[in-house]
Order: structure tokens, then sequence, then C-alpha cells
């Protein structure tokens, strides 16, 4: 049966761990703004607004602690944490520790088919009036969703725990399947966010909505964490030889398979709660008042009517080209560090470190963009992340030799919290803008759409980019003399350490990652100047009316 579907739309951009092809930021959302009678803004709290009466910053954080615990919603909000805890776990895979465990044999090129999988997390807008619409009545709205896809969430996690091992040792053979995998995952995970974000605005009361921001930040983070950092470093040998293990073995603590087994068990004792001890409520019984609704069918016109508008055509332009000069020091710079020796634990350190520099120039960022130019953040950050691709470039290049230092350590750390600050910039101020021009009367698919176009930005050119670094990658194993071994391209990473087992040399002529690199750089300077900066200055002095939308308005 096909209901009516909310006004209310949600952000199709949910958090990205670092370690996300890099363009997911922090997002700081109010979830009250998700209503069309709302206007959206930026809730951060001020440092300098804390009750200075307090004798201790410690006694802060314990009354802060007593009130969370007091509050009604308690149980609400932990529920809130969990659920989206379960979808910062397959993202953190997905995006994180999975490319990381497939460039140890396979090429640019077949990383990126499995880059593929995450592509339904950047195009949920397209089925999320669907999520809206059907639904079984006495269950809960919510409810038919979540359970059913986290049940089937555990079933896919338990049969990959016993079969996911065995594809990933011989990941050449097996990358279609690995990909289609967590493409369905990935797919999973971003229909149940839609489910639980709706869902968000009636768990919680009117007075606690503004922690439903919280929930998010907090689980998909904790999450993605667990998926990346954590697991890289119990599945890595030399992590787990030197801290957990009293004597050496060939593979690390935690494998892949063992991992997703657990969290399989995870995902069926959260849904069990769901279904035996919690009742959804529907939004009247929750605040009194009917939410206004658009049908089906009437918001995905409205999502084209929005498109048609000339002016959004060109940004939607700007949205699809201006992430393009980021995506090789976002998607692959990484690899190319691990490839030359990094450690995958020590990776997975500068992913920690980073992250509270995301969450503190989020708060800077988005004073910055209060004002009448708010795009102005993201221009100038455009050219200070360009800077930063260019600087990665040296950091790989000049990687030393005889193995990681310490001071060599520190740069890269350097090098990727800078760009993960221009990066949280470019976000926060695209997000005021988009606050800016949207449509209150529908504002919550207008916001959508335009996160979901941003998104997308980032998504779409990693695939055809990997593929070009192997493309342009001129690499040959070099017999030493008096060998009978034939000459053979050591371009992809397996091939490599073979060479290298052998005896022989990799001999690379041409590197491709430097050859596109700098061809998105140079790409993303000409465009910025030429169209970009000029078309974001044009439609930043355009009057909010002209973004508006009528919905009464047929073609």
């Amino acid at each position: 049966m096909a209901e009516r579907t909310r006004r209310r739309g949600r952000e199709a951009s949910s958090p990205p761990p670092s370690g996300y092809s890099s363009d997911i930021g922090i997002t700081i959302v109010n979830f009250r703004d998700r209503s069309p009678s709302h206007r959206q803004v930026f809730e951060v709290e001020d440092p300098e607004n804390y009750d200075t009466n307090k004798s201790t910053q410690g006694g802060n954080l314990v009354d802060k602690w007593r009130r969370l615990y007091g509050n009604k919603d308690f149980g609400n909000i932990v529920l809130l944490i969990a659920l989206y805890w379960l979808q910062g776990v397959p993202l953190g895979l997905a995006h994180g520790s999975i490319p990381f465990l497939l460039k140890e044999k396979l090429s640019y090129a077949q990383v990126g088919l499995f880059s593929l999988a995450g592509y339904p997390y950047s195009l949920k807008l397209f089925w999320s009036p669907i999520v809206d619409s059907l639904y079984d009545r006495k269950f809960g709205r919510r409810k038919s969703w979540i359970v059913p896809i986290q049940l089937v969430l555990a079933v896919m996690f338990w049969w990959m725990g016993s079969h996911i091992d065995g594809l990933m040792s011989n990941p050449a053979d097996n990358i279609y399947e690995i990909m289609y995998l967590f493409l369905i995952i990935v797919f999973l995970s971003a229909t149940q966010d839609i489910a639980v974000d709706g869902w968000a605005l009636n768990l919680l009361s009117k007075e606690n909505l503004s922690y439903a921001s919280t929930c998010q930040t907090v689980g998909i983070n904790c999450g993605f964490f667990l998926s990346f950092t954590v697991f890289l470093a119990l599945n890595s040998s030399e992590f787990s030889n030197k801290y957990i293990y009293s004597s050496p073995r060939e593979d690390g603590f935690l494998q892949l398979g063992s991992y997703m087994a657990l969290w399989s068990v995870i995902y069926v004792l959260v849904t069990l709660y769901l279904v035996l001890f919690k009742v959804e409520r529907s939004s009247a019984e929750n605040d009194g008042d009917q939410e206004e609704e658009y049908g089906l069918v009437e918001t995905y016109r409205t999502i084209w009517r929005i498109c048609k508008l000339p002016h959004m055509k060109l940004f939607i332009a700007v949205l699809f080209f201006a992430k393009i000069g980021f995506i090789p020091n976002d998607a692959i710079t990484k690899l190319k560090l691990i490839e030359h020796g990094l450690h995958k634990e020590d990776m997975a350190l500068a992913v920690l470190i980073d992250f509270p520099v995301q969450i503190f120039f989020g708060y800077y960022a988005a004073r910055w963009s209060q004002g009448d130019s708010k795009m102005k953040p993201w221009r100038v950050a455009f050219i200070l992340r360009l800077l930063c691709s260019v600087l990665s470039m040296a950091t790989v290049h000049y990687f030393p030799q005889t193995g990681l230092t310490n001071w060599y350590f520190c740069i890269v750390i350097i090098t990727k919290v800078a760009g993960s600050m221009a990066g949280t910039v470019q976000f926060v101020g695209l997000s005021a803008f988009i606050t800016q021009i949207a449509d209150p009367v529908i504002g919550g698919t207008y916001m959508t759409l335009l996160n979901t176009l941003s998104n997308f930005g980032g998504t779409w050119p990693v695939f055809f980019i990997m593929r070009s670094v192997d493309y342009f990658t001129r690499a040959t194993c070099i017999p030493p003399e008096g060998s009978i071994n034939e000459l053979y391209s050591c371009a992809a990473q397996e091939d490599r350490n073979r060479c290298t087992k052998e005896g022989s040399v990799c001999d690379v002529k041409w590197d491709g990652y430097y050859v596109m690199s700098t061809v998105c750089v140079l790409f993303a300077l000409v465009v910025y100047y030429s169209f970009i900066r000029p078309t974001v200055m044009k439609l930043e002095r355009i009057p909010a009316h002209v973004w508006r939308v009528s919905k009464d308005a047929r073609n």
C-alpha cells in the first residue's frame, strides 16, 4: 500500500567517517530543521558560554552527565546511538578497512571497482520517499523498515563471517563478488539510515530533539572507528605480534570473518529488543500535531522542479565538478603511503588524531560562515585543499626508503590534518549556503537534494581516477643479471611483491598517481577560475526568493 510521505526530508550526507573517500566531513545538523516550519541553523556549543561558576571542568562534565542520565528520553537516546552505531560498522568496512586490505594484492583499477560499493549512500535520496510511503501501520512506520533490514544485514554478516576471508585471500578472482556483497550492505545501511533519521524526530520529545544530531555523530563515528581504526590495528600482524601475541605469528589477532560474525550477533540482539520491547509512537502521539505530508509522486515532482531552475542548473554543475581536484589525495594518497611502507595501524592512528581536529575546525568554520558571503570560506578552502593535495604528493614522493621515521610520520599527520581542516571548512560553508537558499516550504526535500548532489560529486570520479592511475603507470620488473626470468609489469601491488621476492627490481618509469594528481589539480584550478569561482560569486548575489519553488506548479 502506498501512504503519503512526510514533507520533511533528511540529510543525505550522513558523516562518513573519516576515511570515507575523505569527503566525509562532520555534520552539524539540527533535526528539528527537517521540518518545513523551521529554519535550518547551526547549533554549536560555544565554549565561552560554559558556566564559569563551576569549581572545575570535571564538575561541569559530571553535572551534564547527571542531567543526561536523568533525562526522560535517556533510553531513547541510547537506542538512537545504537542504531547509528550499526550504520557506522559497515561504512567503516566499505570505506575504510576493505580498500586497505585489497590494495595489498590488487591494482588501483581493481580497488576503484570496489569503490562502486559506496555509491548507494550518495544516492539514497532517490528511494527515501518510498521508505516514508510504504509501511505497516500496526508494526510502526520506521520499524517496518529497520527490523527487516537489520535482520537481513545480520544474515549477510553471519554468512560472510565464514566466507569473506576465503574471498579476500584471492581478491583478484573474487573482486566482483566482494564488491556486490558490500554494495548490498551499503544499500541496506543507507536505507536503514533513512528510517532511523525519520524515527529520531518521534523518539525524542520536543525539548530533547537537539540530542538527535549528537546521537548521529557519536553513533556513526564510533561504528566507523571500530571498523576502521580498531579493526585495522587488530588485523595487523605487526601490531598483534608487538602488543598481543607472546610469540610471533603470521596473522593478526582479529580476522575479517570473525569481526563480521560478531556484529551479526549484535545486529540480532538490537533487532530483538526493537521487536519485543520498543513500541513506536506516531508523531501525533508524540507532540499532538499531525505533520503536513506530501504524496510520493508529488515529492519526486518537487525534486524535478527544483533541478529545472536555471540558477540551480549552474549550482548542480558546480557540485558535480568541484571535487575532482581532491579525489587523488582523498582516495589514493593513503594507499600510496602504505605501498611505500606506512603500516596500516599507523594510518589508523593518523585517522584517530584527525577526528577531533575536524570537530574543532567545524565549530569555527560554522562561525565563519555566518556572514552574508557564506561561500567565501568554501572558496578559500578550495585553494587550500588543492595545496594540500600537492603537499601530499610530495609526502609520498619523499617517503624515506629506509622506513618510516617519527619525524616523517609527524609530517604525514600534519599533511592529512591540514587537508581535513580544509575539507571541513568547505563542508560547513556549503551547508550554510544551502541552508540560506533552501525553500522553507519544502526545506527537507531541498536540503536533501543538494546534499545528495554534493556527496555524489565526490563519489562518481573515484572509479575513473583510480583506473587511470593504473593506465598511466609504467613499471617493469627487471630480473638480476644472469636470471632466466622474463620481464613483466609490476604496476599492481601483488606483482610488485612477487618481483621483490624473486630478487628483482621493480623499475617505475611513470607513476600514474603523480600523473593523475597533477592532471586533477590543474583541471581543478582551470575550472575554478574560469567557471566555479565566478559562478559561485554570482549565485551568492541572487536573492533568496529566486530559489523558491511553487508547490502548485505543474509542468
